[in-house]
């Protein structure tokens, strides 16, 4: 049976379930019948003599003064017998087809248990498990063949990952030198006075310097964006001290912008990278703060429930609109493009931000701060 294929699996099935609910059919249709004939074969005896008969058949031996009476209560028994029957019938029909239904749902649940443990395995799968997502071998034909294929396109998928992995960190690495070498040039020009400098000439350094500045910014998180599977993600994180220490090296710009930093955590540990995780973190407290009023507030919030740990940043800034809070996520995507660059954003802290939860098989989701402003829920699964 194991080795039986699913549709011959469920030939046989539903060929023995059938078989069996027919027999048991006609057994209860055959007792049934058999039970009102003996009850007719009574109202006969009753009103006719006793011979002692053991016989199958009705005999019927009534003495001439009780014909009448005979026929009248025979009549009633066969209609009476007709009634409950047909009623009988029914019912037992109706509780035969209920049971073979509840049969039939255990069976048939059985026979594609295999299609669901498939489903499951499936529902796994993300970028960045590729390589632990495989099917093993099954037993099922349709789902050998099935999972053979699978696997050939994870492997497609996960080449695909790894040359555009390879491709974007090839193009940073190649970019951070013309940068880096413009960008020494730059600060060496800034660093001396030019008095026979125009405004327009000082105007164009200024664009210059401040676009380099930027690129340079991008390439970097290009490049940790790459990376980010070839980190370990072993490390016992001790949250609470992580999250004081990311608000201990933003307080300076917490400062400038008049935002008051609090953080509300309690004593929890987790598993993962320790670099990445006070990346996460630290994007999601700069971006709260840079994107906040003066006189504002960052609160960030970390317990543990059960097997969860769950995160929060909480702003008073604008707020993001509905519409938008998925999309924020997005390489490059910015809400309000002309003030993120006045900011210095280069629309990508974000997505690492997205790609570093994903990579601790984590969720992230914005939400509206009932005070004002906007709230960053993280959680993971220890």
């Amino acid at each position: 049976m194991k080795r039986m294929s699913l549709q011959w699996r469920l030939t046989c099935i539903i060929t023995l379930y059938i078989a069996l609910i027919c027999g048991c059919l006609t057994m209860l249709i055959y007792k049934n019948g058999v039970y009102y004939i003996d009850s007719l074969q009574e109202t006969v005896d009753a009103r006719g003599d006793d011979n002692g008969s053991s016989s199958d058949e009705i005999y019927i031996s009534i003495p001439e003064d009780n014909w009448d009476d005979f026929a009248n209560d025979f009549s009633v028994q066969v209609y009476n017998n007709k009634a409950d029957y047909k009623k009988n019938s029914l019912i037992i029909s109706a509780l035969l087809a209920l049971l073979g239904g509840v049969a039939t749902y255990f069976i048939s649940g059985h026979a594609l248990k295999p299609i669901g443990k498939f489903s499951d395995k499936i529902e796994e799968v993300q970028a960045q498990n590729l390589a632990d997502s495989r099917i093993e071998e099954n037993n099922v034909k349709e789902l050998n063949q099935l999972s053979v294929s699978y696997n050939k396109m994870l492997e497609r998928l996960s080449d695909a990952f790894d040359i555009q992995r390879q491709f974007t960190a090839n193009a940073a690495h190649e970019l951070r030198t013309p940068l880096s070498l413009m960008q020494i040039q730059l600060d060496s020009y800034n660093s001396n006075p030019h008095p026979g400098n125009d405004a327009d000439t000082e105007q164009t350094i200024k664009m210059v310097t401040e676009q380099n500045d930027r690129l340079g910014k991008m390439v970097k998180t290009l490049l940790d964006m790459s990376e980010l599977q070839t980190v370990g993600r072993d490390d016992v994180i001790m949250v609470n001290a992580l999250v004081d220490e990311v608000l201990a090296d933003l307080e300076p710009l917490a400062q400038e912008k008049n935002i008051k930093l609090i953080g509300k955590c309690t004593d929890i540990k987790m598993i993962g990278s320790d670099i990445l995780i006070y990346r996460m973190v630290y994007n999601l407290v700069e971006n709260a703060i840079k994107y906040n009023h003066s006189g504002g507030l960052v609160t960030v919030t970390a317990y543990q429930k059960e097997k969860h740990i769950y995160l929060s940043i909480e702003d008073t800034g604008n707020g993001i609109p509905e519409e938008l809070r998925q999309r924020v996520f997005e390489p490059f995507f910015r809400v309000d493009k002309s003030r993120s660059r006045e900011l210095g954003g280069v629309g990508l802290g974000l997505a690492l931000v997205h790609e570093i939860v994903s990579a601790h098989d984590g969720t992230i989701t914005v939400r509206s701060n009932p005070s004002g402003g906007t709230i960053f829920d993280v959680s993971f699964t220890q």
